[in-house]
């Protein structure tokens, strides 16, 4: 059985946005102290933090000063470096480990070991030499997606790649970094299973939850999402598997594509908690940031029961555009809830907050949730 952490214990996050955010605000509220360690100051994690501290996570003696004075280690920021993981490891108990960190943070270790585990992923090939770009391209066919390894979010460092003449400027519009081709998939939807694993192997999961993009930005999510039940048992079956694996203990988040054929792949794997997940602070017993606590800290999984359906929509900076939002216009939406993040600065794509709507059925929690988030954008039109 494994060391429990009690209430009164120190958690330290590494990383200092929204996700750190919320976690803090979990575990202050079961009686944990949280220290924060990231780059920045007044940082959305540190706004609610104990201790914020402010380094680089390349600062290895900082990063081993940070992880002495807590009882465990999280992550809210999947690219803190290897040699960050370790340097903390030396110091405190890390959770998830540093493998499944180094796993998730370049695209081509993460598809390769998926799919060594025999799991459905996109059609995908490396690349980081012409001679790699021209067999990726006769493997993996076009229309096909180029992605850097390392270090994209939110569509950033990925460019569509429609024909085998387009790939080499496709490779030059990256940096000619190391990269990964992947098929392009004819999608009918995306969804995401996030799961949590307990020390001694307890598990949990949240089901699936449908998500839809605008511009590579996770738009709207809903719980639960409106897919068959025998691909919502396999993603879920995916989930698990992948996190036996890599011995993970903490929350893990799987995003699957689901091509209109019915066929579920892997898309990318979030080690920590997700963007989708956010909705579950309201519509589940247990949150996705209560239970990444529970799990770290070697107590008992809570349930994850959702108690309603639900959506939730991202507040993009771009809302500010006009000058300040309308929030009195959300106020006006009984069964809506809004969260802001702290961000002192607004900038178009920048997640600032996110809206929940709980509702009968998932579409209604979801045209809720878009029109309350419309309300926000009329009060900068009445502002013009």
């Amino acid at each position: 059985m494994s060391r429990v952490i009690p209430p009164g214990s120190t958690i330290g996050v590494l990383g200092g946005g929204q996700l750190g955010r919320m976690f803090a605000m979990a575990a202050r509220r079961l009686g944990y102290r949280v220290h924060t360690l990231a780059p920045d100051d007044d940082t959305p994690t540190g706004q609610v933090a104990d201790v914020e501290i402010n380094a680089s996570y390349d600062d290895l003696d900082a990063v081993r000063a940070f992880a002495s004075a807590v009882d465990v280690v999280t992550f809210e920021f999947e690219n803190v470096s290897a040699a960050a993981a370790e340097a903390a490891e030396s110091r405190a108990l890390v959770r998830p480990n540093g493998r499944a960190l180094h796993v998730a943070q370049n695209r081509i270790r993460e598809k390769t070991f998926v799919a060594d585990l025999g799991l459905p992923v996109t059609p995908f090939a490396p690349v980081r030499t012409e001679t790699e770009l021209a067999a990726a391209i006769n493997n993996v066919g076009t229309p096909a997606v180029l992605k850097t390894a390392a270090f994209g979010y939110d569509g950033k460092g990925q460019v569509k790649v429609a024909s085998r003449d387009a790939a080499a400027a496709a490779w030059t519009s990256l940096g000619r970094a190391e990269a990964i081709l992947e098929r392009f998939i004819d999608l009918d939807r995306e969804i995401s299973v996030i799961g949590a694993r307990a020390a001694g192997g307890e598990w949990s999961h949240f089901g699936p939850i449908e998500n839809a993009h605008d511009r590579h930005i996770l738009d709207v999510s809903v719980m639960p999402a409106g897919v068959p039940t025998p691909t919502a048992r396999q993603a879920v079956d995916v989930t698990r598997s992948v996190m036996a694996a890599l011995d993970y203990v903490g929350i893990l988040c799987i995003e699957f594509f689901i091509a209109r054929d019915g066929s579920l792949m892997v898309n990318e794997l979030a080690p920590r908690p997700h963007n989708s997940g956010h909705l579950t602070i309201e519509t589940c017993r247990t949150s996705q940031f209560e239970q990444q606590l529970r799990a770290i800290c070697g107590l008992p999984l809570g349930s994850p029961d959702a108690l309603q359906p639900a959506a939730m929509a991202n507040i993009l900076g771009d809302l500010w555009e006009s000058g300040e939002p309308d929030w009195s216009a959300v106020f006006a939406f009984p069964s809506v809830k809004l969260h802001l993040y702290g961000k002192a600065t607004a900038r178009a794509g920048r997640k600032m907050g996110h809206l929940t709507a709980l509702a009968a059925t998932s579409e209604e929690a979801r045209a809720l949730v878009v029109r309350a988030r419309s309300a926000l954008r009329a009060g900068n039109r009445r502002d013009r």
